[in-house]
């Protein structure tokens, strides 16, 4: 049992991003494939399919850039809950990273929030 597949997801990728990896599976769910979304809007990965396997699997093919990721990594944690509010979302590597958040209008950007002006938790920082 996985007790947080957001961190496995992220670790996956960035473990495949430093091999040098031009893709990688991850077993799929609608927040992931949202995180992924979110990622290729911001220009950190090239593409995701959603692929369906036999029976109820679902794996998330992720296909990376080079070298765009330099650090990906998990925020609030299961033990750790971080949230904040639209004031005081952080600014990752002075502005050139981004966060990704969990809020009323689905997982959206730490920008995109700035924009809509809604605060919730923070999933993880990538720069």
């Amino acid at each position: 049992m996985m007790t947080d597949p957001i961190a496995d997801m992220l670790t996956r990728i960035r473990n495949a991003g430093k091999a040098g990896h031009n893709k990688v599976d991850i077993p799929g769910s609608k927040i992931k494939a949202n995180i992924c979304k979110v990622l290729k809007e911001e220009g950190f990965i090239k593409s995701f399919k959603i692929k369906a396997t036999d029976k109820a699997k679902v794996l998330i093919r992720v296909y990376l850039k080079e070298d765009a990721i330099v650090k990906i990594d998990r925020a609030s944690k299961p033990g750790l809950r971080r949230y904040t509010g639209y004031q005081n979302i952080p600014r990752v590597c002075s502005g050139l990273g981004v966060s990704i958040l969990s809020t009323s209008k689905g997982i959206i950007s730490s920008r995109k929030a700035r924009e809509l002006k809604v605060g919730g938790e923070i999933l993880c920082n990538v720069y």
